[in-house]
């Protein structure tokens, strides 16, 4: 395996993320505390006082696993590999599927790791890039098709996407799986905010699609439950994923136990948990088109399809780097440049899942009046 490069996203927030007192650029929805978890369930703080504390279950506790098998409609819990995180799943993933010479075609952008895997794997990675339309963001499919080569693999893509907030419509991700099922190429599916469907609509699993597809999930993100560090793969790939957890057994080996028993309660609770942060989205984001609104043109508004994130462009041509940390240095304002996804560009991720928001934008629009950006009203 070759040299990792830095994840520039989690070098940025290591400096910023535990410092600034108004945080407007996070990926989770609001957390909770293991009190206010308990209180779901009559049972569930003797559950919880109950757990083995020893070691668990390599796959992951049944349980645990025929609950996330539940959120599909073609799984059951032998074909669900629970992991610590969503980060060791992505790991394992490239590690056992990719060789060196591989082709890789990755949505983008995208969070760091989905594509910088498999570079340092040795293989050759081509960007299929998200295209801003003005007031939001489209894939062309002509495109990806256009970038397919023989010894192509692994198609990776980010639905909901981090950082656009673009999410593929039910009839792209079969057109995805008929273009990926056509040379036998398998799909990697980051679904990580998957159930923050703003629009109502109910789109599939890439894995309940195709058989080679392996969709990724978490507690982390749409759940706002990043503390238990409890994620999964899916997939009808039984082979794949008895490769995945052979190469589990030289990281994590075995999950939290603590951390499964909250997993479980949570997922008991999902449709709560869900339906709870979509409505500070929607709120958050209610707040956020007044606020473009009243900075007269300054920014273009990219509200996203899908999930808590979106990516905004400053209408001035600004290094974006600088202006993030000139804003959290100033004013402890954080958002996200768009220099952390190696993106060109005056843009910025933007966070609509904290029940802080409305504070955090209030700082940042008085820090853009102070700079004379924006016009006191």
């Amino acid at each position: 395996m070759g040299t990792l490069r830095d994840f520039k996203l989690e070098v940025y927030f290591g400096r910023h993320e535990f410092s600034a007192p108004h945080l407007l650029a996070q990926s989770d929805c609001e957390s909770m505390t293991v009190s206010e978890l308990l209180e779901f369930e009559p049972e569930a703080e003797q559950r919880l006082k109950d757990a083995w504390l020893g070691y668990t279950e390599v796959p992951g506790d049944p349980e645990l696993r025929d609950l996330v098998a539940s959120l599909y409609t073609t799984m059951d819990g032998d074909d669900v590999l629970v992991h610590t995180g969503a980060q060791e799943a992505v790991f394992a993933y490239m590690s056992v599927l990719l060789e060196p010479g591989d082709h890789v075609i990755s949505m983008y952008p995208t969070y760091q790791s989905l594509y910088e895997v498999a570079l340092s794997q040795g293989c050759e990675v081509s960007r299929w890039s998200l295209m801003d339309m003005g007031n939001g963001w489209t894939l062309d499919f002509d495109e990806l098709r256009g970038l397919l080569r023989p010894n192509t693999k692994l198609i990776v893509v980010n639905t909901p996407n981090n950082p656009t907030g673009y999410t593929l419509n039910e009839e792209e991700i079969r057109e995805l799986c008929r273009i990926a099922s056509g040379q036998g190429i398998n799909i990697f599916a980051d679904e990580v905010y998957k159930g923050l469907d703003l629009d109502g609509a109910r789109r599939p699993w890439v894995a309940d699609v195709y058989d080679r597809a392996t969709s990724l999930g978490v507690m982390s993100k749409a759940y706002g439950l990043a503390g238990l560090r409890i994620g999964w793969v899916a997939s009808k790939d039984a082979a794949l994923l008895d490769r995945q957890l052979r190469f589990k057994h030289y990281m994590s080996i075995c999950n939290s136990a603590p951390s499964e028993c909250l997993a479980v309660i949570a997922l008991k609770q999902g449709d709560r948990l869900l339906e709870r942060n979509r409505e500070i989205i929607r709120g958050n984001l209610a707040l956020a088109d007044a606020f473009f609104k009243r900075c007269g043109g300054l920014f273009a508004d990219h509200p996203p399809q899908c999930g808590p994130v979106a990516f905004h462009r400053m209408n001035k041509e600004v290094d974006m780097g600088e202006f993030c940390e000139e804003l959290v240095r100033k004013s402890g304002v954080l958002l996200l440049p768009s220099t952390a996804y190696e993106y060109p560009g005056p843009y910025f991720r933007m966070g609509y899942g904290r029940r802080n928001f409305a504070e955090s934008l209030r700082v940042f629009e008085e820090h853009l009046t102070e700079q004379g950006l924006v016009q006191r009203g």
